[in-house]
């Protein structure tokens, strides 16, 4: 079965306001592209071709803007989960009918990253029982604590340095399995099956920016402006 991707564009985007208040953050602007495009661009060099995107906020914004993904040679699916949200845990749940039955990726719509896939393939650290791999960067000023360790390619809690988790993670169902439609966030079922050895995990090292304040957007713009 082909991998899928999946895009979280459904948030409000509080700190964003009032950008927020008109569009979803997901299609804000920065170097001359909506943030939801450079995903959609890395995901079908990097060869997928199914896609899902789920919207709340705003959401009849983006299949306006983006359409059936054949500008970029994929084929998107929507997952309308309405107002409010359900936040990561329960959006990716929702969708799951989406995904299919094998590992998918899933990448965070408000971050921009140079982290290129390759292929639609798992991660060489995934291990037969694994349920989540994780791809963690350096603590930006905003998150200095970080939120997972990583030992020998494995999410742990006893790791002397933590890191930023990026927004993108390539999950088993089976992560979900006992989860039932309704809002829950992801996190606590990626610290359970982590603490059962379960999940696998590596650093990026290049750039990676999470778009959560107009400044922060700004100074993005301003960089891809320059590389253009």
């Amino acid at each position: 079965m082909r991998m899928r991707a999946m895009i979280l564009a459904a948030g409000r985007g509080e700190r964003m306001k009032p950008l927020t208040d008109v569009h979803p953050k997901p299609l804000l602007q920065a170097g001359g592209k909506a943030l939801i495009e450079y995903h959609l661009e890395n995901l079908a060099a990097g060869g997928f071709r199914d896609i899902v995107i789920n919207t709340a906020w705003l959401g009849e914004q983006i299949p306006v803007y983006v359409g059936d993904g054949s500008r970029w040679g994929v084929h998107i699916q929507y997952s309308h989960e309405g107002w409010p949200a359900l936040e990561t845990g329960g959006g990716i749940f929702k969708a799951l009918p989406l995904l299919g039955g094998a590992p998918f990726l899933v990448v965070n719509g408000d971050v921009w990253t140079d982290w290129r896939v390759s292929r639609p393939q798992l991660p060489r650290q995934w291990r037969s029982d694994s349920l989540a791999h994780l791809v963690l960067v350096s603590n930006p000023a905003h998150n200095l604590k970080g939120d997972f360790g990583l030992l020998d390619g494995r999410i742990a809690e006893d790791a002397a340095e933590r890191h930023t988790f990026s927004g993108i993670g390539f999950y088993h169902p089976e992560l979900f399995a006992g989860c039932t439609l309704g809002t829950f966030k992801l996190a606590p079922l990626l610290f359970s099956a982590a603490r059962a050895g379960r999940v696998s995990g590596e650093l990026h090292t290049g750039e990676w920016y999470d778009i959560g304040t107009p400044d922060r957007l700004r100074m993005l713009d301003q960089k891809l402006m320059l590389k253009a």
